[in-house]
């Protein structure tokens, strides 16, 4: 699910730009709209983008397990208190529902990346971020999007390994302890190998990217970004 899968959807048919400019209003709108009505409208309006990339929120949810688990853990610290009365709901429930926004501007990013190609998101950035610092955020997009699924693969690699010498028999922290130690030898070896690539391959900062041009579904999705960043702007700015 964190990777590119190609398809005819109307989220694929859309400039990486437009997908770009939904993410960050929606990120912004998410952040700032802690009322339950705003909550449930974003809700909607994250389950419409999953279904605009062909991406059902189950799948989604998923693919975010691993960030999920954290932010089902930030509530419960949240609420435990010190000393009396030692549970303290109004701050669990708060910190529940920043939570479940964060899972929402997840979501979205999970339809943005099923949809988009990782050329496409590198030119996309460097095309609106001008200068060296584009140029470096690109690099960083375009070597995250193609590293992580490798990393991922590495650790299930690991895990079935360990599955076949019995290793599920130890204990949970060995376990962990194990596939800790050999996906950070192999996340250093793969980044060696990386860096020995780049310059085999000549690696410049101003590679040639893919055009990229506006067209008409364009229009609404770019409408939808401007909506989402005004109502930001109207809520923090006081009239």
């Amino acid at each position: 699910m964190l990777t590119y899968v190609p398809d005819d959807t109307l989220a694929h048919r859309l400039d990486p730009r437009s997908k770009l400019a939904v993410q960050l209003g929606f990120a912004a709108a998410a952040l700032t709209h802690t009322s339950p009505r705003a909550i449930f409208a974003l809700t909607g309006l994250a389950i419409g983008i999953l279904a605009a990339a062909n991406v059902s929120p189950t799948r989604a949810v998923v693919a975010a397990r691993y960030a999920l688990l954290i932010l089902s853990l930030a509530p419960l610290l949240a609420a435990v208190t010190l000393g009396p009365p030692w549970i303290d709901t109004d701050a669990g429930l708060t910190t529940a529902l920043a939570s479940y926004r964060v899972l929402l501007v997840l979501l979205v990013s999970t339809a943005a990346v099923r949809s988009t190609r990782v050329r496409d998101s590198r030119a996309a950035i460097q095309r609106t971020i001008p200068g060296r610092p584009g140029h470096l955020l690109g690099i960083g997009v375009a070597l995250l999007f193609r590293f992580l699924p490798v990393l991922r693969t590495d650790i299930q690699t690991i895990r079935d390994a360990m599955a076949a010498r019995l290793g599920t028999q130890r204990r949970a922290h060995e376990r962990a302890g194990t596939i800790a130690l050999l996906g950070l030898s192999r996340a250093f070896d793969r980044a060696d190998r990386l860096s020995l690539a780049l310059r085999a391959r000549c690696f410049a900062w101003n590679p040639t990217l893919p055009p990229l041009s506006f067209s008409r579904p364009d229009i609404p999705a770019l409408l939808l970004a401007i909506t989402l960043l005004c109502s930001t702007l109207l809520t923090t700015i006081p009239l």
